[in-house]
């Protein structure tokens, strides 16, 4: 299947989750309404056919669904599941009296449910949003050394490709003739453009900013580096959690457990006990109300919703509950540099001067030739030196070096080191220095003299340091994982007080990373900003995405810094441990009253009433205690 093929029946599965799980969650509500309409004619007519027929109707809209959900499944994997039994429990209550108590658990299975694909939805539209970056089209050189354009699944290794200025290069390949400044934000997510030349691999997606290239494919158009990037994606999303992975192994257990007890209650009670076969069924029946796993949602989902609000109100965004609690159990926090650490775009930091050249002049010379450059580095050097008039003639950009121009009749060069300072000799202590820190340094000089070089890097956020000091007092290791070079990622890495870093890292590296700090951690978090990042997402623990952040960042990770606030990061992972305690409360408060309910209903200590009363109850307490979380403190 071909790249545009995917990409178009993608987009129609897209269209149809969507609408599926609004649906699903108005149903739910819906649901909600009928059983709050079906109380209140309760209690003012009394017993009638208004309040069940209301009740029938929230149980047929509200389990809708989830009913055909478990038949499904059950049908084809021959085993029992959850929503069966949820089904038959609320059933069962409706059988003898108790409309309320079905359609409550009716109710918050369906929500439960709702919102559970809603998340799952929201993780698939990322391989959407990868994808839009892929182009389906390349310019292919003849055999008779024209021009055709094709899909790039007709491409083949060894094809020779045309790639125009401003155009993405369609498929991994070597370039033959030319030069240009390479954008390869998709793939190694740094914000400065690499200049590549003849001989030099380029990459499928990244973007030719200002040069004329003519490629040789290396790589089929399935076998890409960005292509990787999406499979890696898609199979992370894929990969089941430990959790998720328990409860498959023993669901089917479970309901197998309670409905044969149900059933050997009703056959076995009226031949091995005194009861007769109503208080049998009777039995059964309070036994199917009171082991329904009601009181075991109810521990976890509202409490991890309080959580989730309360996070959502100070600017982290939880795609669910399972990645608040898996927060918690960080062990430690991988970042991505640029965007993430840093701001992201370069600024200049510092300027040496040739001492015969008054700054002014310099900077009304650097001015007044980057004003006319596209390089992502002049917007940083104009606005350090600052607006100036006068006349330029024969500008000139030499791809891959820097910019030639004559102002005042003297002809000066700026950019790379052997561009602009031939010699080598300007502040070369000062100059080494400066690279081994990590900056990129852009140099200035007439015909004779270099007259100045100015040494830019991308800066940290104000709040960096402050929020990875609090993270090391949790005990929470802190690691840099970056495409950068060395020097870079040494210095950056230095000057945030992190843990360790890791530098020059592609994306599939990156993924490599992970999975090893995973090994040697037992859970850990990654926190980025761009596409080159996705993959890294997916394959941690919790995904955390800033939220200036790129679609795909934001849609493949689990958590989001809405106002992205690193600070933020170490109060979410309070909030998390917190959330888990009472999580653990609940869990084991509502296991023991299901188990003290089974034990005297077994003992015939228990009425219906009772058994409603203690299985609601235990079901109210929980609630109220997972919404303590709601009025918890943040820093």
């Amino acid at each position: 299947m071909n790249t545009s093929t995917v990409t178009h029946e993608k987009s129609h599965v897209f269209k149809r989750a969507s609408w599926f799980e609004h649906i699903e969650l108005i149903m739910a509500l819906i649901s909600g309404v009928l059983i709050v309409l079906a109380y209140i004619a309760e209690r003012q007519v009394g017993a009638s056919w208004i309040h069940v027929t209301l009740y029938l109707t929230a149980f047929l809209i509200g389990g809708y669904a989830k009913a055909k959900e478990g038949l499904t499944d059950t049908w084809e994997t021959r085993s029992l599941n959850v929503e069966l039994l949820m089904i038959i429990a609320a059933i069962g209550a409706a059988s003898i009296g108790y409309w309320m108590e079905g359609a409550i658990l009716i109710f918050i299975f369906a929500l439960s449910g709702a919102l559970e694909t809603y998340t799952l939805n929201k993780n698939e539209r990322a391989l959407e949003s990868l994808m839009e970056l892929q182009p389906e089209q390349a310019t292919r050189f003849n055999d008779d050394g024209g021009l055709d354009v094709v899909h790039i699944d007709e491409l083949s290794v060894g094809d020779r490709i045309y790639v125009r200025p401003g155009e993405r290069i369609p498929v991994d390949g070597r370039i033959l003739s030319g030069s240009a400044s390479i954008e390869e934000a998709a793939i190694t997510g740094e914000s400065i453009p690499v200049d590549r030349n003849v001989g030099d691999e380029v990459f499928g997606s990244s973007v030719n900013l200002n040069g004329v290239l003519t490629l040789e494919v290396t790589k089929l158009a399935t076998e890409t580096l960005f292509q990787k990037i999406i499979q890696m994606v898609q199979q992370a999303q894929e990969e089941k959690s430990p959790s998720a992975q328990f409860i498959d192994r023993y669901e089917g257990r479970y309901v197998q457990v309670v409905l044969f007890s149900v059933a050997a209650i009703i056959l076995l009670g009226p031949i091995f006990t005194p009861w007769s076969l109503e208080t049998s069924i009777y039995r059964g029946m309070i036994l199917l109300v009171v082991a329904s796993p009601c009181a075991l949602v109810a521990a976890i989902t509202p409490a991890a919703l309080a959580a989730i609000a309360s996070s959502a109100k100070h600017g982290i965004l939880f795609k669910g509950g399972v990645h608040i609690e898996n927060m918690g159990r960080l062990k430690a926090i991988a970042f991505d540099k640029t965007g993430t650490l840093t701001i992201g775009k370069p600024e200049v930091q510092t300027v040496l001067l040739h001492p015969n050249f008054s700054q002014a002049d310099v900077y009304r010379i650097v001015s007044l030739i980057e004003e006319h450059s596209m390089h992502p580095l002049a917007e940083a050097l104009v606005q350090f030196t600052g607006k100036h008039t006068g006349t330029m003639e024969q500008f000139k950009d030499v791809t891959g070096s820097g910019i030639e121009a004559m102002i005042d009749g003297v002809t000066y060069r700026v950019g790379k080191q052997k561009f602009a300072d031939a010699s080598g000799d300007f502040f070369p202590d000062e100059v080494e220095q400066l690279k081994e820190a990590g900056h990129t340094l852009v140099f200035i000089s007439d015909e004779t003299h270099t007259l100045g070089a100015f040494a830019l890097r991308d800066t940290l956020r104000p709040e960096a340091k402050q929020a990875i000091e609090r993270l090391n007092r949790l005990g929470i290791e802190t690691i840099m994982i970056t495409g950068d070079n060395e020097a870079t990622g040494r210095a950056i890495a230095s000057e945030a007080g992190l843990t360790r870093y890791i530098a020059e890292c592609l994306p599939d590296e990156k993924v490599e990373q992970i999975k090893l700090l995973k090994a040697e951690y037992g859970s850990i978090g990654m926190i980025g900003d761009g596409i080159n990042d996705a993959p890294a997402l997916a394959t941690a623990d919790v995904g955390i995405a800033m939220g200036e952040g790129t679609d795909a960042a934001l849609e493949t990770a689990d958590v989001v810094l809405m106002k992205n606030d690193l600070v933020r990061l170490s109060s979410a992972i309070e909030q998390s441990r917190k959330l888990n305690r009472i999580v653990l409360q609940n869990v084991v408060f509502a296991l023991g009253v299901i188990l003290v309910l089974i034990v005297t209903n077994i003992f015939e200590l228990l009425v219906m009433p009772f058994a409603v009363v203690g299985h609601e109850g235990s079901t109210i307490l929980v609630i109220l205690n997972g919404l303590r979380l709601l009025s918890s403190s943040w820093d």
